[in-house]
């Protein structure tokens, strides 16, 4: 993994790159974000970077025999500390070392460094079992920093989502922390910070991971997948900076989210002289199907809100295809301050009712009726 690999989140890199360059490498650091963003992806991209045998300004070289190592995760100065559970394979003394080779197939499939705790649970078949990490990996972890680097200048040890580490492992990692070993640094990657100890979280270097902007997902996507741009910008929108969630929707059905959404809010501002419309989408929006339909009610409320912030200030939403910024700009006028957060609730409501199985037909009919008072709602 390199920090090319990984799309947008430049000022975040730049801070990594720095560090490096002036030899300013904080022993242990916090890579936090949120699921689906770069976290992880940044956390591999700098061990390689730490320990790159041919560096280049901005970047590991991506070829010399550690870069390699990092690229399969197989060397041996870089280790990982990661929630497991017992499984099929392993009955007993579920520890991270024991998952190596899944761990490996999981980060090095397609999208891997962006899928969450849900996603590794599924992949190592732990069934409905919660993962952690135990006690007795505090063992492991104190046995593990007690080596020397092997043959890196940083022993690395990653601990993905230390806020599920049990309080033994985490007063163990605290210890660590305050008489940190020579040459080695600690990189945590964590989903909910706030869950992990307060004494913990002063002893590391913060770096946050924001999530990935529409357009960094949507050159992702048609870069890396040669996917339409018309359906990245659709995925990127949906999923809501989460890489991950854009990457593993990339082979559903084609649906034209926008055209639909369009044609829907148009029937919905004539609903009172013509409510066959209505009535007609409803039956559309049935033959989605329950996942298409709470996507798609997903996608409206990310254009609602670039139809707001439109009319409040067009630079505020940049680059948006010809289709899409005339409808915007002619449908703006009427979703202002008096009536965005209203319309926003019904949608809201509508996934709701459709996540849990209501009568899809006459949830879109409500939904459409209450949307369409809200539209006659005038800017005061």
């Amino acid at each position: 993994m390199r920090f090319a690999d990984i799309p947008g989140l430049e000022e975040v890199k730049q801070v990594l790159r720095q560090s490096v360059r002036r030899q300013h490498v904080a022993h242990a650091q916090l890579f936090r974000g949120a699921e689906g963003t770069g976290a992880l992806a940044l956390a591999l991209a700098y061990a390689a970077f730490l320990n790159c045998e041919n560096s280049q300004p901005d970047d590991s070289c991506g070829e010399c025999p550690s870069c390699r190592k990092v690229n399969k995760l197989v060397h041996p100065d870089l280790n990982f500390i990661l929630p497991v559970t017992t499984t099929k394979q392993v009955s007993k003394d579920a520890l991270s070392h024991r998952f190596a080779a899944e761990w490996r197939a999981f980060v090095l499939a397609d999208g891997g460094t962006y899928l969450g705790l849900n996603d590794w649970m599924q992949h190592i078949g732990a069934d409905n079992k919660q993962g952690s990490i135990s006690k007795d990996e505090a063992v492991q972890l104190l046995k593990l920093v007690s080596l020397k680097a092997f043959e890196a200048q940083f022993k690395v040890v990653v601990i993905w989502l230390p806020e599920l580490m049990h309080p033994a492992a985490a007063n163990a990692v605290l210890k660590l922390l305050e008489e940190p070993p020579p040459a080695t640094v600690f990189l945590l990657v964590s989903q909910q910070p706030e869950k992990l100890l307060p004494t913990i979280v002063s002893r590391v270097q913060v770096v946050p991971v924001r999530r990935f902007q529409e357009p960094e997902i949507t050159g992702y996507l048609v870069q890396h997948y040669h996917m339409p741009e018309v359906k990245a910008r659709q995925l990127a929108l949906v999923s809501e900076g989460n890489l991950g969630a854009a990457i593993a929707s990339r082979d559903a059905p084609d649906n034209d989210y926008f055209t639909f959404f369009a044609e829907w809010m148009r029937s919905c501002f004539a609903a009172e002289r013509n409510l066959d419309k209505l009535v007609a989408a409803a039956d559309n929006f049935q033959k989605m199907g329950r996942e298409n339909q709470k996507e798609f009610l997903q996608y409206a409320l990310g254009l609602v809100r670039k139809v707001l912030l439109y009319g409040l200030d067009a630079q505020l939403v940049p680059h948006l295809p010809a289709a899409e910024q005339t409808f915007i700009g002619k449908f703006s006028p009427f979703v202002h301050r008096q009536n965005a957060e209203g319309i926003a609730r019904v949608l809201n409501d509508a996934h709701f009712h459709v996540e849990r199985n209501a009568h899809p037909r006459i949830v879109f009919v409500d939904t459409s009726l209450q949307v369409a008072d809200l539209l006659r709602v005038p800017l005061n």
